[in-house]
């Protein structure tokens, strides 16, 4: 599928791989629609790209603001043509302590955020996906999700992310072929260790500590190497029901 011309609907755009992505898609002549919890990030970054942008306050645990960010964007722009899931969040805690077992309200908003949620954005996006006047190989639309390679080899205390993410991965192949009658694919990135926001949380010697386990480059992944591969999966037709590590061919190790 040809990104000019066609409208994205990135989840958490306002940060991150997903603020990567907004400008992949952007610069490449695509309508966005940043879809973010976080008001200033997304009207800043909405008045930074000018035209043929737009910004849902979306809270993907909240189907409500789901459909009505979908909604947006079929009124701004007649159409949704790509949706990228990059919304979500991590958690640590062990399943158990010395203490206590692992709190299940956690587990539970983990596994809401990162699957659950991704899977409301696809639902929604792919019911109207299938209206799209097909391309000529009969495409009308392509969903981009965001896994983890911990949904692969989860480190001590990610159970919940690991599983939220294991599980977005599991569903990629099933939601391809759901969506194969209507000409939609389906693919999932997993993402080694990105040099995000998130990451400046983080100790300069642990920082260090990963990049040593990093085969080749030894350093962590750039937003927009994500981006680009969100843009290939788009424009690639053959692309689909796949997930891709994108991680520099680190495999993490128990902790």
């Amino acid at each position: 599928m040809d990104v000019k011309g066609k409208t994205a609907f990135v989840t958490g755009g306002a940060s991150g791989l997903g603020e990567a992505t907004t400008r992949r898609l952007h610069g490449t002549g695509a309508n966005v629609v940043i879809a973010d919890m976080n008001w200033d990030k997304g009207g800043t970054l909405c008045k930074e790209l000018g035209a043929k942008t737009a910004f849902a306050l979306v809270d993907v645990t909240k189907t409500e603001t789901v459909k009505a960010g979908v909604d947006l964007a079929l009124k701004e722009f007649g159409a949704v043509h790509i949706l990228v899931n990059c919304a979500g969040s991590g958690w640590a805690s062990k399943t158990i302590t010395k203490e206590a077992p692992h709190d299940l309200d956690v587990f539970k908003k983990i596994v809401d955020l990162n699957l659950i949620g991704t899977f409301d954005c696809i639902r929604w996006a792919a019911f109207y996906m299938q209206s799209n006047q097909p391309n000529e190989d009969g495409e009308r639309g392509v969903i981009v999700n965001t896994a983890s390679i911990a949904a692969f080899e989860g480190q001590i205390g990610q159970v919940a992310y690991a599983a939220s993410k294991a599980g977005v991965v599991g569903m990629t192949l099933v939601v391809a072929r759901d969506l194969a009658r209507s000409g939609i694919r389906c693919c999932t990135i997993a993402p080694g260790t990105f040099d995000t926001p998130i990451m400046g949380y983080m100790a300069p010697g642990m920082k260090e500590s990963i990049i040593e386990q990093i085969p080749f480059p030894k350093r962590f992944g750039r937003p927009v190497e994500f981006a680009m591969l969100v843009q290939q999966i788009v424009e690639n037709p053959f692309f689909n029901g796949e997930t891709i590590r994108l991680d520099a061919a680190i495999r993490f190790p128990p902790k």
